[in-house]
């Protein structure tokens, strides 16, 4: 009867793989939290001013800390790891190039020009 440990094997694994469906469907489930204890620091109440403050930090910061990564030097002491400024003029010349193509083609559309994207498909050449 050598079968029967393949099939306790293949069992267990059936078994396992269930539990590890009702583990990833509990991951859904939403949280039920306990009772928060009031204690003497939600009592102070922060100044509109100071939350206008946080609010504006909030927004600027990731601006000002995602530039600096432009200026990122990756080794070689310059800007964008490029050592030669011909080839950083030629990267942004090309750049710019690109989006002077694509401003000369879509420079003029609007959010009305599709307006009718959901629409159904002129096949009439109209």
């Amino acid at each position: 009867n050598t079968l029967y440990p393949i099939n306790i094997s293949k069992m267990m694994k059936t078994i396992f793989a269930l539990f590890a469906l009702f583990a990833s469907a509990s991951a859904f489930v939403p949280s039920t939290s306990a009772p928060v204890v009031k204690t003497a620091l939600s009592a102070v109440q922060q100044p509109d001013a100071m939350k206008t403050i946080s609010t504006v930090a909030a927004g600027f910061m990731p601006a000002i800390l995602s530039s600096s990564a432009a200026m990122a030097t990756e080794g070689t002491n310059e800007w964008f790891g490029v050592d030669d400024l011909r080839l950083l003029a030629v990267l942004f010349a090309g750049h710019f190039f690109i989006l002077s193509l694509w401003l000369g083609q879509y420079g003029d559309a609007t959010e009305d020009d599709d307006a009718d994207f959901f629409g159904e498909i002129d096949y009439t050449g109209r």
